[in-house]
């Protein structure tokens, strides 16, 4: 099956940039109820994933520099990323798609020059799965 049948288009998706604020980065991931959301460079590539432990472990991590009340100082360029959120081109297969969901909430989808084109959520994909063993116990009876 062709991933884009599962895409949410980028138009649809959170996304900050790398020169975001923690704050502005902070209030869009509360506002949506996100705990991770795409980063993209100022030419539109994916640029990794920011989570909630990583603003939250910088600012720990800061000895009381970076806080809440002045977070609107600090661009997100700054915050270290704990974990590498592999994207999939477009043309992947499904087993790529499953094997990253495995471990990400989200797969991003690039183009062929590495531009964001959207995401697939892992639950389209347990869906999907869902779908298949459904399909194949009522035809094993």
């Amino acid at each position: 099956m062709n991933i884009a049948f599962f895409l949410l288009p980028k138009q649809e998706v959170v996304t900050v940039t790398m020169d975001s604020t923690l704050r502005q980065t902070l209030e869009r991931m509360e506002y949506h109820r996100y705990t991770a959301v795409p980063i993209l460079s100022k030419d539109g590539a994916y640029a990794g994933t920011v989570t909630e432990g990583d603003l939250l472990w910088h600012m720990k991590n800061s000895n009381g520099k970076v806080n809440f009340e002045n977070a609107s100082k600090f661009l997100l360029k700054e915050v270290p990323l704990k974990v590498n959120n592999k994207p999939v081109s477009i043309d992947a297969n499904m087993e790529d798609l499953i094997n990253l969901a495995k471990v990400q909430n989200f797969v991003p989808v690039v183009d062929d020059m590495n531009r964001f084109i959207g995401i697939v959520r892992r639950s389209q994909i347990i869906e999907y799965c869902e779908r298949l063993v459904s399909k194949e116990s009522l035809n094993s009876r």
